[in-house]
C-alpha cells in the first residue's frame, strides 16, 4: 500500500470538526485525570503544556499531579528491563498512582504509552499496571496508531511507513528486535501471539473503519459495551479523525459505567486528552540564545544511524564516536568515558556542537544479556555527559532509553515541562530547576521517527546557524 492511498480514508462526511474540544470538555469536567504511565520518554509526541514526572518516588507523583491539569505523564522506562523487573517496577507504580489518586480525590484514567511499532511488555505492563492500582478493567483498548511517525492501523494490519510505502510492521526491523520481536502485524493475531494463546484471534475485538465512518461514536460505544473481563479492542485508525470518532463513543460507555484501560501511541493520547493541533516550536521558543549543543545518540535502529550519518555530513556538529565494546567491558569503560567527555568539553569550549554516538554495531545477545549490555552502554553515555562542565545551549538525546537515562542519571532531573514539538513526533523538554542545567531546553528525539535529514534540521534550527 502506498501513503498516498492513505488520503482516501482520512475523509467523510459525518467526521466531528471539534470532536477533540468536546473531549476535553468531558475530561475537565469529570473531574478524572487520564494518567499516561510512559515506558520510554518519547510518548510526548503530541502534546504541549503538561508535566512528566522523571522521580517515580510518591512525593514526586503528588507534586507533579498536584500541579497537573487534567494529564499528565509518568516516565518509567520500563521498556530497557527485563519482563520481570518491569512488572515488578509496574505495580509499584500502580500503587503510587492509586495513592496520589485518592489524596488529591482524582479518578484516573490509565493510558499505558508504548511503542508504536509493537516493541515493548504487553500483556505483563498493563496486567501489572492495574494490579498496583487495583482495577479491574472491562476492557484494554489497543491503538498503536502513530500518524506522526507514519504509522497507521487498517483492516486490523498495523503498518509502518518505509519511503512511500506502507509495510506490515511484521516486516520491519522493528518486529526482529532481540527482546520484543513479534510474528503478525495482523493485531488480533499479534495479541494472540503476546497473550500465549490466553486470548485467541478469534476473541479480540476490531473497531472497524467502516464501523467508525458509518456508525460513528454511537457505533463505537455500542462494540465497547460487549466488552468485559479485560478483553482486548483492536482500534483501527488511518487519521485522527477516526480516533476522535472512537474517543467519543468511549467516553460515552466509560459513562455508562465500563471501564478501560489504554495501551496506546502518542496518537491516541493526543485524541483522549482533547489536545488541540499546535504549530511546530519555533528556535526562538526553545533556546534562549544560539550556540553549540550537545547531541547524544544511543539508539541503534538503521533510522537512527542514517540520521547521524546526515548530520555528520552536514558539518553542523562534530562526531564523537564511543566504542560500544568498551563501554561494555567493566575493565575499561571508565577510560573511553573520560576520553569522549574530553572530547566533547574541547568541542563545546571552542563553539563547535558535539555529536556523541556509540559505535554502530549492535553488541551481541539476547533477550536478558541484550538488555544487560545495552544498560552499560547507557551508563557510559550518563557519564561523559555528567563529565562535561560546559553547559551546551540545548541538548538533544536520540533514542527513547538514551533521553531518559540522560535526563534522570546524568542531569539528575526529577520532574520537566513538555514545551511542544520541533518536528512532527519530536517533544521539546524544559528541565526542571532541581538537576544539572536547570531550564535547559531538551529534545527527546525517538530513535525510529523522522527521515534521514531530520537530525540535521532539528541541530541547524537549535544551533541558530552557528554551525557551518
Amino acid at each position: 500500500m502506498r501513503i498516498d492511498e492513505i488520503d482516501s480514508l482520512t475523509r467523510w462526511p459525518g467526521s466531528i470538526p471539534d470532536a477533540r474540544e468536546r473531549i476535553r470538555e468531558s475530561l475537565t469536567a469529570s473531574g478524572k485525570r487520564l494518567v499516561v504511565i510512559d515506558d520510554d520518554p518519547t510518548g510526548t509526541q503530541t502534546v504541549r503544556d503538561v508535566p512528566v514526572c522523571l522521580d517515580l518516588s510518591l512525593e514526586s507523583l503528588l507534586q507533579t499531579a498536584a500541579s497537573a491539569g487534567p494529564v499528565f505523564y509518568v516516565s518509567t522506562n520500563s521498556r530497557s528491563l527485563p519482563e520481570d523487573e518491569a512488572a515488578k517496577l509496574s505495580v509499584q507504580v500502580g500503587h503510587s498512582v492509586s495513592a496520589a489518586a485518592s489524596a488529591l480525590g482524582f479518578d484516573p484514567l490509565l493510558a499505558s504509552r508504548s511503542d508504536s511499532t509493537l516493541r515493548g511488555h504487553f500483556p505483563q505492563e498493563v496486567e501489572a499496571l492495574t494490579e498496583g492500582m487495583g482495577l479491574e478493567c472491562d476492557g484494554i483498548v489497543l491503538a498503536p496508531a502513530f500518524f506522526e511517525g507514519g504509522r497507521f492501523t487498517i483492516d486490523d494490519v498495523h503498518l509502518v511507513q518505509q519511503g512511500g510505502e506502507l509495510v506490515p510492521a511484521a516486516m520491519t526491523e522493528f518486529a526482529r528486535d532481540p527482546v520484543f520481536g513479534y510474528r503478525s502485524a495482523d493485531l488480533k493475531s499479534w495479541v494472540e501471539e503476546k497473550t500465549r494463546g490466553r486470548w485467541s484471534r478469534e476473541e479480540v475485538l476490531s473497531v472497524s473503519l467502516p464501523l467508525l465512518q458509518d456508525g460513528g461514536p454511537e457505533a463505537a460505544a455500542e462494540m465497547l459495551s460487549r466488552c468485559a473481563g479485560g478483553r482486548p479492542v483492536v482500534v483501527n485508525a488511518a487519521c485522527y479523525a477516526h480516533l476522535d470518532t472512537f474517543v467519543l463513543g468511549l467516553i460515552r460507555a466509560e459513562e455508562a459505567g465500563k471501564r478501560f484501560v489504554y495501551r496506546c501511541s502518542a496518537s491516541f493520547v493526543k485524541s483522549r486528552g482533547g489536545f488541540p493541533d499546535s504549530p511546530l516550536l519555533g528556535a526562538e521558543e526553545v533556546c534562549a540564545a544560539p550556540g553549540p549543543g550537545l547531541v547524544v545518540a544511543g539508539s541503534y535502529v538503521e533510522r537512527t544511524s542514517r540520521q547521524l550519518e546526515a548530520l555528520i555530513r552536514s558539518g553542523l556538529a562534530e562526531g564523537v564516536e564511543v566504542a560500544a565494546e568498551e563501554l561494555a567491558d567493566d575493565s575499561r569503560r571508565q577510560r573511553e568515558v573520560e576520553r569522549a567527555a574530553q572530547r566533547v568539553e574541547r568541542l563545546l569550549s571552542s563553539g563547535r556542537t558535539a555529536l556523541v554516538y556509540t559505535s554502530r554495531a549492535r553488541l551481541p545477545g539476547e533477550g536478558k544479556e541484550f538488555l544487560e549490555a545495552g544498560r552499560k552502554l547507557m551508563g557510559g553515555l550518563c557519564g561523559i555527559v555528567e563529565r562535561v562542565g560546559c553547559r551546551p545551549a540545548y541538548l538533544v538525546a536520540k533514542g527513547g532509553i538514551t533521553s531518559i537515562e540522560i535526563a534522570r542519571q546524568a542531569l539528575g532531573a526529577k520532574r520537566c515541562d513538555v514545551l511542544g514539538q520541533i518536528l512532527p513526533g519530536v517533544p521539546v523538554w524544559r528541565m526542571g530547576e532541581e538537576g544539572r542545567w536547570p531550564g535547559i531546553a531538551y529534545t527527546v528525539f525517538p530513535g525510529n521517527v523522522g527521515d534521514d535529514q531530520s537530525l540535521t534540521r532539528v541541530v541547524s534550527l537549535l544551533s541558530g546557524g552557528t554551525g557551518p
